[in-house]
């Protein structure tokens, strides 16, 4: 019997929902004993892949309020995993990398991810995971999706 369109997609919903769950239990508990949360771990994560980013960057990215960017921001550099630079070209904007102790952490929390998305693509086959990465791009506003590499 085949399933409806509703329940397919009810199905990859509730397969979404289980799927982030662990994706970030893992991560959620290193996390914790930081007193960091999911938002902390965006922004090292971020910042990570992209050294130098502003204040202005981080927002359009993760798309929070400025109010709470700044008091992850500002956790993140008294506690020495984040250091801002002023711009030599502007000294108005200040850009953001990772310290040592934040390299160790956001090393730490996607190695451990990765492992996750490493043993679900050796269960699967080369044109499925080229599949789901059309599916979770389609996922993406559009306006993001150039900001994510790989398959268009």
């Amino acid at each position: 019997m085949k399933k409806s369109e509703d329940e397919e997609l009810r199905e990859a919903i509730e397969l979404m929902f289980y799927a982030y769950r662990d994706f970030t239990a893992e991560p959620d508990a290193i996390l914790a004993d930081y007193g960091f949360g999911r938002a902390h771990h965006r922004v090292i994560y971020f910042v990570g892949r992209n050294p130098g980013m502003t204040v202005r960057q981080l927002l359009d990215i993760l798309k929070i309020t400025k109010q709470s960017l700044a008091r992850v921001l500002r956790q993140l550099i008294d506690e020495g995993f984040v250091k801002q630079l002023q711009d030599e070209n502007d000294g108005r904007r200040r850009l953001h990398y990772l310290c040592d102790k934040g390299l160790r952490l956001e090393n730490l929390l996607t190695v451990r991810q990765g492992r996750r998305i490493k043993s679900a693509y050796a269960a699967a086959d080369p044109d499925a995971i080229k599949g789901f990465r059309r599916i979770l791009r389609g996922m993406i506003n559009e306006g993001d999706r150039e900001r994510v590499s790989g398959d268009n």
